[in-house]
């Protein structure tokens, strides 16, 4: 499976869980589970609250692309 995004290395790094996570952002803890695991990822107005709830750059929550 192709990683998308960076979350689970960012809420480490951060030293938040995913249940703290569902909770902040009104989601279940299945649902940033799948995020956290790439099997589903979250809708960029998703990624835009995560990102300020976490006071990171949204594009630090996304893998980078080669040019």
């Amino acid at each position: 499976m192709i990683k998308i995004n960076r979350l689970a290395e960012v809420l480490e790094i951060k030293k938040i869980t995913n249940r703290e996570l569902a909770e902040k952002i009104k989601k279940t803890e299945e649902t940033v589970s799948r995020w956290v695991n790439n099997h589903r990822q979250p809708p960029l107005t998703e990624l835009y609250k995560i990102a300020k709830l976490l006071d990171t750059d949204i594009r630090e929550l996304l893998y980078p692309t080669k040019p």
